[in-house]
């Protein structure tokens, strides 16, 4: 079935053909078209233009006026299952406590992985299917899910299973990342060259065979898992036929990049902590840097040097982080919203960088990330709004009037 949205009063994010990720300057263009109609059919993008050449053919129209269209937030890094919650932790900081004080008395990571093994399966799929409609409803159209509250084997492995459920159950393209080094769990508290060999010899060989993951992730920081030991990790999912997405750079900056640019991760994630150093080992390859600056805003630590980041001419994708302890949300709207606030970036910039960059960062560029033909019908609809700048400007509004995911009304 062709549908017609006629009347666009912007459409944004128009790229005639699939751009490459974009890099420095170029962030700073968002073509568009004003005055527009998209034409779909079933869950494709068919056709695009200015509304004197919009087709006659179609079996139904609608009506846009003084709304806009901006094709679907890719948000490439999000921890969205999880049990309980972890407020108190927030008071904590309020009070003075930082992330590693929290951490040392058994709070953090360590708080969430003993709600989460006791929590059921189902249970933790209501909960994330519940958060997962919410972020539908803020015009988020693929997503990356990460495990790695469970540090164990069995536990998760239930983490990947209510992923792979969310998959099959929801129409927003989903990639499955394992995060089983996320911290060394109390059972190995005494062991940590253990738990990484439990990681790379048991971990990793089964979530491969049973298909349940995309990606694999760790957590490269001072106090948590080494370079030496994440590039172990690295090379054994390689091994496996997993790529890696890795955090790194949140707190100190200890010369991973450097081993993720040699072993060909496909992004590094946080990067608060940049020295040019980084910046120089990451023009020696195609790692994608990702910025997290919802996480920066919850806990009050620096923000990721987005213009130093791109005076290298080097790509710049944003994501929410959404999780329990540091960035309980996952509005890819307030993330645009404070990337352009805080990071500094243009609003051009930061919807560039939570859109098609985005999209490669989750390499997902050949059918979400802009309006181009042949890619999904993955798209919000506006509000009435006088500008694309009315996004970030009015950051505590929802703006979004209508959802749309390969080609229906969500």
């Amino acid at each position: 079935m062709k549908t017609l949205f006629y009347n666009i009063k912007e459409l944004i994010q128009v790229r005639e053909n699939n751009s490459a990720i974009l890099k420095g300057a170029e962030m700073k263009e968002l073509p568009s078209i004003k005055d527009a109609f998209l034409l779909i059919e079933n869950d494709i993008i068919i056709d695009y233009g200015s509304m004197e050449n919009a087709p006659k053919s179609f079996d139904e129209k609608l009506d846009v006026s003084g709304r806009m269209i901006v094709p679907s937030w890719i948000d490439s890094h999000t921890h969205i299952v999880y049990a309980g919650n972890r407020e108190q932790e927030f008071v904590d900081r309020i009070n003075g406590l930082s992330y590693d004080e929290i951490y040392k008395r058994g709070g953090g990571i360590l708080n969430s992985v003993e709600k989460l093994r006791n929590t059921s399966e189902n249970e933790l799929y209501q909960d994330a299917a519940n958060r997962l409609e919410e972020l539908i409803s803020l015009g988020t159209g693929a997503i990356e899910i990460k495990s790695g509250y469970g540090l164990d084997l069995e536990s998760e492995l239930k983490m990947l299973r209510v992923i792979q459920k969310l998959k099959e159950n929801y129409p927003v393209a989903i990639k499955a990342t394992f995060l089983g080094a996320h911290a060394v769990p109390v059972e190995f508290k005494n062991n940590q060259s253990g738990f990484v060999d439990e990681i790379c010899n048991v971990m990793i060989p089964e979530i491969a065979k049973l298909g349940l993951a995309d990606y694999v992730d760790a957590f490269l920081e001072t106090g948590y898992f080494t370079v030496d030991e994440t590039r172990k990790i690295v090379q054994k999912a390689t091994e496996y036929g997993l790529k890696s997405k890795i955090h790194v750079n949140q707190f100190t900056s200890i010369d991973g990049i450097k081993m993720c640019v040699e072993e060909n991760v496909l992004s590094v994630d946080h990067l608060e902590i940049v020295t040019k150093h980084d910046i120089e080992e990451l023009k020696k390859g195609s790692t994608i840097p990702v910025a997290l600056p919802t996480c920066s805003y919850f806990i009050s630590i620096p923000y990721t040097p987005a213009r130093e980041i791109l005076n290298a001419d080097l790509p710049l994708a944003i994501a929410s982080d959404y999780n329990p302890g540091t960035t309980p949300s996952g509005n890819m709207n307030f993330v645009v919203a404070t990337a352009c606030i805080k990071m500094k970036l243009t609003p051009e910039e930061a919807i560039n960088a939570a859109t098609l960059n985005a999209a490669y960062a989750l390499e997902v560029e050949n059918e979400h990330g802009s309006i181009t033909k042949g890619k999904k019908a993955s798209f919000f609809i506006t509000k009435p709004i006088h500008s694309i700048y009315a996004i970030p400007y009015n950051f505590g509004s929802n703006l979004i009037d209508e959802v749309y995911l390969n080609g229906k009304r969500q």
